[in-house]
């Protein structure tokens, strides 16, 4: 995959980069590392012309499918079956039974997600598209130089990417971690308040599926596990969701009762709950679930950016925290620190309320107060 395309067949995965870019999810430049990637994907530049019939229509029935195209329906399906194993379409009926095709961004959610959620054998080829990813990536830090207030504006108006599930109960005790109603908040009536328990989101669904944690599964491929966990097959999807991502072979279904036993071993090991909507719509079903570390994880640590819906925040009881760090350690954003008493308290790096701290602290110490908010936080201004 590494030869140098020629001006015109550069030119035609160009275009259907544009294409997939415009799907939804986060815009990326449109440069050599995307170009690579899309030729990973589709190596025969024959399968890019289908993605022609959705520039200007991104999520189309059978029937407007047809007439955009000109193609019969059987070439249509032949065409979104060979896709669709890329990640590249979505087929799922919609809430009235009609089939729609829609095409899928590059990330938040999409090709990269669904690629590296599958079993990926350990070959040149995988390995070389984790590179290319990971080049997106340090492509992206030289563009943050150069443009960082741009991005720190448009980082303050965008809607949020995931929406986290905090910790019910403390790790040592079993007991429950306490949550503290802000009763000066004013809440709408109206406000119908997502689940904030892990245990009632499987509920909610009776089609789950697990795949590979696709940080994580990128990380290996660079030879940077994780070290955090072991881990590695515990990122969910839902519903359609789940119905889609197991038949294309990117993740398996399971039952309720393995999910949970799943989140269980992954809370163990201190690992944040993070759900996806459709359209980064919080008022709509749950699409996906990830359990995350603090060192893979494109959406944390100290090194990323990220919006996120939570409906709470961590606090520290000063009289019973001994300063024993351990807060510190398993903070996904890395705003917890020790202050110069000696005593856990919140930085400057907005806390997403995900509750490990709580979870973890050995002296119950912490708590979670309700406070409904988007946090949005920056890497540091690049030197």
């Amino acid at each position: 995959m590494t030869e140098t395309l020629d001006q015109e067949t550069y030119k035609k995965y160009e275009k259907a980069a544009r294409i997939v870019n415009s799907a939804g999810g986060t815009s990326l430049r449109v440069g050599k590392a995307l170009i690579a990637i899309l030729r990973h994907i589709v190596p025969d530049e024959k399968d890019l012309d289908f993605l022609d019939h959705f520039k200007e229509k991104k999520s189309q029935t059978m029937e407007q499918l047809k007439e955009t195209s000109g193609l019969s329906k059987e070439v249509i399906l032949q065409n979104v079956k060979k896709l669709a194993k890329k990640g590249l379409i979505f087929n799922q009926p919609n809430r009235h039974g009609v089939m729609v095709f829609r095409i899928m961004p590059f990330i938040d959610v999409g090709i990269f997600e669904y690629t590296f959620m599958g079993v990926l054998e350990d070959n040149k080829e995988n390995r070389e598209l984790a590179q290319l990813y990971y080049n997106l990536t340090t492509e992206g830090k030289g563009r943050l130089k150069e443009h960082y207030d741009a991005v720190a504006e448009w980082v303050k108006k965008r809607l949020p990417v995931d929406r986290t599930i905090p910790y019910t109960e403390n790790k040592a005790t079993g007991e429950e971690i306490e949550i503290i109603v802000d009763e000066s908040l004013e809440v709408p009536e109206e406000r119908i308040l997502p689940v904030q328990r892990v245990e009632e989101l499987v509920e909610k669904f009776d089609d789950i599926a697990v795949g590979h944690c696709f940080c994580r599964h990128q990380q290996d491929m660079l030879d940077n596990p994780c070290k955090q966990t072991d881990i590695r097959e515990n990122c969910f999807t839902f519903g359609k969701s789940a119905r889609y991502t197991s038949e294309q072979g990117f993740t398996r279904l399971i039952t309720k009762e393995e999910a949970l036993e799943i989140i269980k071993r992954s809370d163990e090991d201190g690992l944040v709950h993070k759900t996806y909507h459709p359209n980064f719509d919080t008022k709509r079903d749950e699409t996906s679930l990830c359990i995350c570390c603090n060192c893979c994880c494109g959406q944390g640590g100290p090194e990323t950016f990220n919006v996120n819906s939570t409906n709470y925040i961590a606090q520290v009881d000063e009289d019973i925290c001994t300063g024993c760090g351990i807060c510190v350690d398993v903070c996904y954003t890395n705003t917890m620190h020790l202050n110069d008493d000696n005593i856990a308290t919140l930085g400057e790096r907005d806390c997403i309320g995900c509750g490990v701290c709580a979870y973890n602290c050995p002296e119950k110490a912490i708590s979670l107060k309700e406070d409904p908010r988007i946090a949005r936080f920056m890497p540091p201004r690049p030197e």
